[in-house]
């Protein structure tokens, strides 16, 4: 009896040992697993599987850069990426609010219009998105042709003129230019609200007189209008860009060279920036990723302003908070 009661005893201590070496191992698996799945699920949740990047018009210069930054994103980070047509800057911010898109293209000082909620954004400011990087100037362009006889912003004193669409970028440079040289968008011109491609066929036509474009140059519209018509750009004199400026110090003196568009001669006028941004709510570690495959690919873009971005540059012009994972990024660049 004696010998059964230790034989069992033994039994019981060794289910015991098996039982707690299998509750260590079950525990270290489970512990490992479940930091392992917790950072697979962590990285799914914090990861998106797609994201889209707002551009602007066919005709403009936001829709093939856009076309080149996704197809680094998606080569880069292995988030499949895609470039979609917009009304740009400020349907893309309200865009990117909405949550519509990820990325988006915009002004400098439409971004820092819905940041601070102010004109086309009055009383509706936008916090949820952030900046990504600047890119390039963007050239504001009074387009018209040799044909139309405009050769000074008095000329359009009761012309046809498009300046965008209302609420958008092109539409706020327009208003601006046209009071520094004292006109009214309401009173002094017959405007018209054309994205760029319509107003190239429409300047081609003869429908219009001129047309305001704020995009990097060479711009498509402008360029398809050359190989048809004699182009002429009137110029921002110097006297009233420095007035601008000091109205609206987001505009810089800018200048579009001879040969663009077929110009005899350089033509002044002044921009704002083009810039990328962003929504809040991606991860740090995700926007640092999207940010760097941008910058360090810059030397595959094919169009002209890729020229003109870079790393160094990244966060010039920006009047809006800056993405984390994008000011790491740039703070690793710079040497911060």
């Amino acid at each position: 009896m004696k010998k059964r009661f230790r034989f069992l005893a033994i039994l019981g201590i060794l289910a015991l040992f098996a039982l707690a070496a299998c509750g260590s191992s079950g525990g270290d698996d489970n512990n490992a697993g479940g930091d392992t799945g917790g950072d697979d699920k962590g990285k799914t949740e914090s990861e998106p599987k797609f994201l889209s990047i707002l551009t602007g018009g066919t005709q403009g210069t936001y829709y093939p850069l856009g076309g080149s930054f996704a197809e680094f994103i998606t080569d880069e980070t292995g988030i499949k990426t895609t470039a979609e047509s917009s009304q740009a800057s400020a349907a893309n911010m309200t865009a990117l609010a909405d949550g519509t898109a990820e990325i988006a293209f915009v002004q400098t000082d439409i971004a820092y219009y819905a940041n601070k909620g102010e004109l086309m954004f009055d009383g509706d400011a936008i916090d949820t998105v952030s900046a990504l990087g600047s890119l390039y100037p963007e050239t504001i362009q009074l387009v018209t042709t040799e044909k139309s006889g405009i050769k000074t912003f008095d000329d359009l004193k009761g012309k046809k003129v498009s300046v965008g669409a209302p609420g958008s970028g092109t539409y706020a440079n327009a208003e601006q230019l046209l009071e520094i040289h004292g006109l009214s968008l309401k009173d002094d011109i017959k405007a018209q609200n054309l994205d760029f491609g319509e107003s190239q066929e429409s300047l081609q036509s003869g429908q219009i007189d001129a047309a305001f474009i704020t995009s990097g140059t060479p711009t498509g519209a402008v360029e398809a209008l050359n190989a048809v018509a004699k182009v002429n750009i009137v110029p921002v004199e110097d006297d009233k860009a420095d007035e601008l400026i000091e109205k609206y110090p987001y505009y810089a003196k800018d200048t579009i060279e001879e040969g663009t568009y077929g110009l005899e001669q350089d033509v002044p006028t002044v921009s704002v920036g083009a810039m990328l941004v962003i929504q809040n709510d991606l991860s740090e570690d995700v926007v640092y990723d999207i940010t760097k495959a941008i910058y360090e690919n810059t030397d595959k873009i094919t169009h002209a302003k890729g020229q003109l971005i870079s790393a160094e540059k990244g966060l010039d012009g920006i009047g809006i908070p800056v993405h984390p994972g994008a000011q790491r990024y740039f703070d690793e660049v710079n040497g911060k």
